[in-house]
């Protein structure tokens, strides 16, 4: 209870400050949250994309906080490429019977994976009696979903994963051309490493070294290749002898990365956490609004796809 009171009136509003400051002051961040919300309406408005069924797969993790981007995201492809793509919408467990009504409507034809479908897939992949500390964490840390819930959907082939939060700007030449002839992994850089572990204990748990500023907004692995028993037990030991990091899913991905060759999208043109420069003028061929940049991605960013 104590906890509670010293969080409630001290941690949080003093966290809140910090944010609003990080964006420039109050008027600034109410600016963007302004933005945010318009870009929320907007998408409502946002014109079908068709999935097919034949199409080129591409995964994303979304639900009812972020289904506006990933209309964006996709809408922002489908205007830069004639190329055909499946579209398959993975449950955040937010999924609600309006939000697939929705989606069946702003992306036809596209894939829905809803929570029911991934219990059952774990019950019978990831057990909780053999996987106790990769579901644990799923219940508590989302964002290994984006992991966990779309590589264990079938336990086979290759996987691109896409992050709602990214735009593009011009026809991504590479990815597409990955996604029609896979042959190994494929990933963004970073603006700068995030992996919220040291490299010797990351190496040391994948035997191999560690490719430097992995960034997971776009990241292709194959689903057959990882082995969830050594992923089980790289988060067991990360969090007991580093502690908990909210970069744990960036931090397992550059593991199973180690001592592969990539397909890496260069970093000029697949662009993490763009400048304002860069978002004003659109350069490069995708954005992935993450830190500071979110203030532009609200603001300015997405008024360009539409």
């Amino acid at each position: 209870m104590l906890q509670q009171i010293i969080n409630k009136l001290y941690r949080y509003p003093k966290a809140k400050l910090a944010r609003i400051n990080k964006f420039g002051g109050y008027i600034e961040y109410q600016k963007m949250m302004r933005g945010q919300k318009a870009m929320e309406l907007a998408s409502f408005d946002l014109p079908p994309v068709e999935s097919y069924p034949n199409g080129l797969p591409i995964y994303f993790l979304t639900g009812e906080k972020f289904l506006y981007q990933t209309l964006f995201c996709i809408h922002s492809l489908s205007k830069h490429s004639s190329e055909k793509f499946k579209f398959i919408l993975i449950d955040d467990g937010s999924f609600s019977a309006s939000l697939i009504k929705r989606i069946n409507k702003q992306l036809p034809h596209s894939g829905i994976i809803t929570e029911e479908v991934i219990e059952k897939n774990l019950e019978k992949n990831l057990p909780e009696t053999k996987y106790f500390t990769l579901r644990k964490k799923r219940r508590e840390y989302p964002h290994i979903k984006k992991l966990i819930d779309i590589h264990t959907l079938d336990n086979r082939g290759w996987k691109l994963v896409l992050d709602s939060d990214m735009l593009f700007f011009e026809y991504p030449t590479a990815m597409v051309q990955w996604l029609k002839k896979t042959s190994q992994p494929l990933h963004m850089i970073d603006c700068t490493e995030s992996y919220g572990y040291s490299r010797p204990l990351m190496e040391q748990l994948c035997r191999s070294a560690i490719p430097q500023k992995i960034n997971v907004g776009a990241i292709g692995l194959n689903s057959e290749a990882i082995d969830w028993t050594d992923v089980e037990s790289w988060v067991k030991t990360l969090e007991d002898t580093e502690g908990r990091s909210y970069y744990l899913e960036q931090a397992l991905s550059a593991m199973l990365l180690a001592g592969k060759n990539c397909t890496v999208l260069k970093e000029n043109k697949y662009i993490v956490n763009p400048d304002d420069k860069a978002i004003l003028s659109g350069a490069g061929i995708l954005h992935h609004y993450v830190d500071l940049s979110k203030k532009g991605y609200y603001t300015e960013a997405w008024r360009k796809v539409i």
